[in-house]
């Protein structure tokens, strides 16, 4: 069993292109003995956003403070504390901070995506294998 406080793991920022304010915490992965998922723990500033993307791997996710919407294509959903979402494999989506304080969400992944190819939609302006 591991168990530890989510502010002891070190935040670092989305390094991907099309992402603005957005930081993450790598909560549990498979270097911590976990078989299945990954749990990580995002948090997007007043106004900023991931890139809008696609990926070949589902992703769970449930929202934990503040205000957003996710965007699935080009169709909006609002967010709020509670609200889960599922991002079906190549779906194209993006998370969007639209509250006056930190949108915070975790995020459940296989740990089969380590390492996947991320493609950052071209209205971003690129095609990014980012691996994230």
């Amino acid at each position: 069993m591991k168990v530890h406080n989510v502010e002891s793991i070190e935040q670092n920022p989305v390094d991907m292109e099309g992402a603005s304010g957005c930081k993450v915490r790598s909560l549990l992965a498979a270097a911590d003995g976990t078989p299945t998922f990954a749990m990580r723990q995002f948090e997007v500033a007043p106004g900023g956003h991931t890139p809008k993307h696609h990926h070949p791997y589902e992703h769970e996710v449930f929202v934990l403070e503040g205000k957003g919407l996710v965007l699935e294509g080009d169709t909006e959903h609002p967010l709020a504390p509670g609200d889960v979402v599922l991002v079906s494999p190549d779906d194209v989506h993006q998370f969007r901070n639209t509250g006056d304080r930190p949108l915070k969400f975790l995020c459940l992944i296989p740990n089969s995506a380590t390492g996947q190819t991320v493609t950052v939609v071209p209205e971003c302006g690129l095609d990014s294998p980012a691996g994230k």
